[in-house]
C-alpha cells in the first residue's frame, strides 16, 4: 500500500467527477479542498491498521425498542482485509489476486439486547476501500437480524453505479425482494469513513442510504434520502450531528480528536421519543480471530461483555 497515493486521494476527486454536474458524489469541492488542507502522509495508518490486528471496541446499548428502552451491548470491530473486487468476498489467497485484490476496512457492527422474554442478535458488515481515490464507494453492506420470532438478511453489492439490493424476510410484506439502488454513502459507513479520514467527515447537504438496522426495525422500504451532516468540536471531540430531510431521524457520532479516532459513542432519534444510544466502555488491539480457546474468556471480561 501506498501511503503518500492514499492519503492524497482527495485531491484527485473534485477532477475525477467534475465534468459529472449530476453526479451526486458524497464529497463536495469544499469540503475536498479543506480536507486536503488537514490530510498530511504520516505512518501511523499503517503501523495501527496493518499490524495484524483489530480494533475490538464495547459499548453500553440502551436500544429503543417497542415503546421502550431496552439494556444490550454493541460492539464495533474495525480491520482491515484483502477483499476480492469480482467475488466481493475476503480473499484467501491475496497474493494471488493481482488487479482483483483491494484492501478494505472491514467494520462488523453488532447490537445484542433482550425485549422482555426474547433476544436480539443484530449486526452490520460493511467493506469500505482504503484507497477510495480509485474506489469511491462501499463495496459491500449486509445486515442480518435475529430474533425468536425469526431472522431476516439484507445484502447490498456495488455494482458500477448501483448497489444491488436482496432482502429475505419472514414478514409477508417484506419477503424476498431483489432491485437496484443508486449507489451513495451508507449510514453506517459513516463510521469507516471517520476511521480513514482522521475523524472527519463532510459537512453540508449529502445523499445517504439509511441504517439498514432501521430499515428492518421500522420494516421502511431501503431507498437514498437527503441529509444534512454538521459538526460541533471540544478539546477532546468531534460530534457529528446527521438530520434527514424527509424522515424524523437524526443521528448523532462522537469521535476522539487524536489518533486512531475512536468511535467514543453515538444515539440515534427516530422521533417517537426514545432514543437509543451506545456509549464506549473498553477497547482493545488484538487479534481477535486467534483468540477463540477457552483461555482467552477472560478477555470479554476485560471488554465488559459478561454475558
Amino acid at each position: 500500500m501506498n501511503t503518500q497515493r492514499f492519503f492524497l486521494f482527495l485531491s484527485t476527486i473534485c477532477l475525477a467527477f467534475s465534468c459529472d454536474s449530476n453526479k451526486d458524489y458524497p464529497f463536495s469541492k469544499a469540503t475536498v479542498a479543506q480536507e486536503v488542507a488537514i490530510i498530511e502522509a504520516n505512518k501511523d495508518f499503517n503501523d495501527y491498521w496493518y499490524a495484524g490486528k483489530a480494533e475490538v471496541s464495547s459499548y453500553e446499548l440502551k436500544q429503543a425498542r417497542y415503546g421502550e428502552i431496552h439494556d444490550g451491548d454493541a460492539v464495533l470491530i474495525f480491520v482491515t482485509e484483502p477483499f476480492s473486487l469480482s467475488k466481493q468476498v475476503k480473499l484467501d489467497y491475496p497474493e494471488n489476486a493481482g488487479k482483483d485484490k483491494v484492501s478494505v476496512l472491514k467494520l462488523n457492527h453488532v447490537r445484542k439486547f433482550n425485549t422482555g422474554i426474547y433476544d436480539y442478535s443484530v449486526m452490520t458488515s460493511l467493506f469500505t476501500p482504503v484507497d477510495y481515490q480509485n474506489h469511491p464507494y462501499t463495496l459491500k453492506s449486509t445486515t442480518t437480524s435475529q430474533e425468536w420470532c425469526g431472522h431476516s438478511f439484507t445484502q447490498l453489492n456495488l455494482d458500477g453505479n448501483n448497489y444491488r439490493f436482496k432482502q429475505f424476510s419472514y414478514f409477508e410484506a417484506e419477503s424476498d425482494e431483489e432491485k437496484k439502488i443508486d449507489a451513495a454513502l451508507f449510514e453506517a459507513e459513516l463510521m469507516t469513513r471517520i476511521r480513514l479520514n482522521k475523524g472527519n467527515l463532510p459537512t453540508g447537504e449529502l445523499t445517504l442510504i439509511p441504517s439498514t438496522i432501521h430499515a428492518r426495525f421500522a420494516h421502511q422500504d431501503l431507498r437514498p434520502s437527503k441529509a444534512q451532516i454538521s459538526k460541533t468540536q471540544s478539546e477532546s471531540k468531534t460530534t457529528y450531528t446527521i438530520e434527514y430531510f424527509h424522515q424524523t431521524r437524526t443521528i448523532t457520532i462522537e469521535v476522539e480528536q487524536a489518533f486512531p479516532y475512536k468511535i467514543l459513542a453515538w444515539s440515534e432519534n427516530n422521533g417517537d421519543g426514545l432514543l437509543t444510544t451506545a456509549r464506549l466502555k473498553k477497547s482493545l488491539h488484538t487479534p481477535y480471530w486467534s483468540q477463540n480457546d477457552k483461555a482467552n474468556e477472560g478477555m470479554r471480561m476485560v471488554l465488559e461483555l459478561v454475558k
